[in-house]
């Protein structure tokens, strides 16, 4: 008597919450030889494991973008967050465009909104474009330091030290100094209204940060190479004796005579003071280390 073949569907081990299978095996065999012919997966099993890929993917893009759109991450990972940067005044290209034409009226009608608007007309805008600049005239004032500390890097770059090679770090600061208030001549009648509109509570963080970049860039032109605590106190140094100098030389009414006696005078106080505090450290550090000898002499344990 002939046997037709056998298939036998198994179900093999359920989610006991659900009851529902979780995949199925199927055999098919003759009477005498059984074979395993396929193993199916069921839809639950496949929701479970898209759900899971879908989880991963969605959690490393947001991972990613993250990082990818978090510039102070990327930029300076390493910074405090009790230190932020300060406001920043950098410019899109119609702004930088109306500020550089802004400048040329700036001997006649001074940093104004007067200024800025026959900049903007000058530059092809309508007289509205000044509404580009929340700060007013003071984006005019920024934009004028920041453009000076540009031209005198490049006038340096293009051998502003030539004639006088052999000159001294003290040498170059003077003349670096003298050659940024030469830069504010043109402007020398309009510059006491700059000063006063930088001494505003609101802009004094800005203002500050334009003096600390122009006394590092002074420092760094010249050839300073402190790497020690004196890398501050000589920007500050700096700093101090170009402010000094910037208001003493809106009174000068000579050709800046007086304002490079002035300047040459402050470096060589601040150089003076310098010294002094050196000599008094070092009559300190020599007194302690006496004591101390004294005392181990007498035998204390120090």
């Amino acid at each position: 008597m002939a046997h037709s073949p056998l298939c036998v569907r198994y179900t093999t081990t359920t989610i006991a919450s659900a009851r529902r299978p979780l995949f199925s095996l199927t055999l098919s065999h003759s009477s005498t030889t059984p074979c395993i012919s396929s193993i199916q997966p069921r839809r639950l099993l496949h929701n479970h494991c898209a759900r899971t890929t879908t989880s991963a993917t969605a959690t490393r893009k947001s991972f990613r973008s993250k990082t990818t759109s978090s510039p102070s991450l990327l930029r300076r990972p390493y910074h405090s967050t009790h230190h932020p940067d300060p406001p920043p005044h950098e410019y899109t290209n119609s702004q930088t465009t109306i500020l550089s034409a802004a400048l040329r009226h700036v001997p006649h009608h001074g940093f104004t909104r007067d200024a800025l608007t026959l900049g903007a007309r000058d530059a092809g805008f309508l007289d509205v474009s000044v509404q580009l600049f929340p700060r007013a005239e003071f984006d005019l004032i920024l934009f004028w330091l920041a453009s000076r500390r540009g031209l005198l890097r490049a006038r340096v770059e293009n051998g502003f030290f030539e004639p006088d090679r052999q000159l001294s770090v003290e040498g170059k600061i003077k003349a670096l100094i003298m050659e940024r208030l030469r830069m504010n001549s043109e402007i020398k009648h309009q510059w006491q209204d700059a000063l006063a509109l930088m001494s505003l509570a609101g802009n004094i963080p800005l203002s500050l940060s334009e003096l600390h970049a122009l006394s590092s860039d002074v420092l760094y032109l010249a050839g300073d190479s402190s790497v020690d605590a004196t890398w501050y106190t000589k920007r500050m140094s700096v700093a101090a004796i170009y402010a000094a100098a910037d208001v003493f030389m809106t009174r000068d009414a000579s050709d800046l005579a007086a304002t490079e006696a002035f300047v040459h005078r402050r470096v060589e106080d601040s150089k003076a003071i310098g010294d002094k505090l050196g000599g008094i450290k070092e009559c300190l550090g020599f007194m302690g280390s006496t004591a101390v000898g004294l005392g181990r002499s007498w035998g204390l344990k120090i």
